[in-house]
């Protein structure tokens, strides 16, 4: 017999992810996981597609309808709790789904399963502790790479025949610099500035100094500074007056995040990945005290966390 296909669940249509209106769920269960992958802004879709598993000739007389699909990971999850009599039911619906569909990747997952599952989309880094100081999660791993995926191609098409020297400000840009010139086309060499703000007295607005200055000229070079994020923008004035004082052949920014809220003077900014909110953000190599840098995501820390 060949393959069967899949059709459309026909209690409930194929739902949007956590931006639509909820689906009806049949268990407690269910809303639990849905709203565990919401906080971690995790795509997904209830009940999306049925699988036929017995025939009478050509009447389906059983079905087998997956809780869950993960786009991300192009998983089907079926939820289960502890009742044997279920888990032994649903092992045999999945055996013969996989004997039927081969290519279909899914999973029977316990409550006590979620963390792994969660890993897999790079959470392992949130510890018990950390957890607790984050509000929600901003922009997920997935959103991220694939935002930079599209900056990285219209950078190398505007450079297209030209070598771009990034400047990177450390240490907040790390991940995002490195990710980005990884997918760029173009010939591509790099530097970076480490620079501090202070202030005089302990008030007033302070100043820019710099700690560690570019190891090469750039006069004649085409410059893209990297910034991890822009919010009032006076840090990043001051060092465009800075670069532009060296005489590059052109001059422009390129910003993971752009806090315009903040902002307090006009700056130029070429390319954004994301316009956010007045929060106070942390991940994917922004930190508070050096702590949640590792994440490959971007969180909103509580208050409270922040305001000791």
């Amino acid at each position: 017999m060949s393959t069967p296909e899949p059709v459309p669940s026909s209690r409930y249509p194929k739902r949007g992810t956590r931006t639509s209106r909820k689906p009806r769920f049949v268990h407690p269960s269910e809303e639990e996981f849905a709203r565990i992958l919401d906080f971690y802004r995790i795509k997904w879709v209830y009940e999306p597609r049925s699988f036929p598993l017995r025939w009478d000739g050509d009447r389906v007389t059983e079905m087998f309808t997956p809780d869950f699909y993960l786009p991300g990971l192009d998983l089907y999850v079926e939820l289960t709790t502890m009742k044997q009599s279920l888990v032994t039911r649903k092992n045999r619906k999945l055996r013969e789904l996989r004997e039927l569909y081969p290519d279909v990747n899914i999973r029977l997952l316990y409550r006590k399963d979620y963390q792994s599952l969660l890993e897999k989309y790079g959470y392992r880094a949130l510890t018990p502790s950390t957890l607790e100081s984050i509000d929600h999660v901003l922009l997920s791993s997935e959103e991220i790479q694939a935002k930079v995926e599209e900056l990285a191609g219209r950078i190398s098409a505007d450079y297209q025949g030209k070598p771009v020297r990034l400047v990177g400000i450390l240490k907040g840009v790390a991940f995002f610099m490195t990710d980005l010139m990884r997918r760029m086309t173009v010939p591509v060499s790099t530097d970076y500035m480490f620079i501090t703000k202070y202030t005089r007295n302990g008030s007033g607005p302070g100043s820019v100094r710099i700690l560690k200055d570019l190891d090469q000229p750039i006069e004649g070079e085409h410059v893209l500074l990297v910034e991890d994020i822009v919010d009032t923008g006076l840090t990043l004035r001051y060092i465009l007056g800075y670069l532009r004082a060296r005489k590059p052949a052109s001059l422009r920014v390129c910003t993971l995040l752009d806090k315009r809220a903040r902002r307090l003077v006009d700056v130029p900014l070429d390319y954004v990945a994301f316009e956010i909110p007045d929060e106070f953000v942390v991940g994917y190599g922004l930190d508070h005290r050096e702590l949640y840098r590792n994440l490959p995501y971007i969180c909103v820390l509580k208050p409270a966390a922040y305001q000791e």
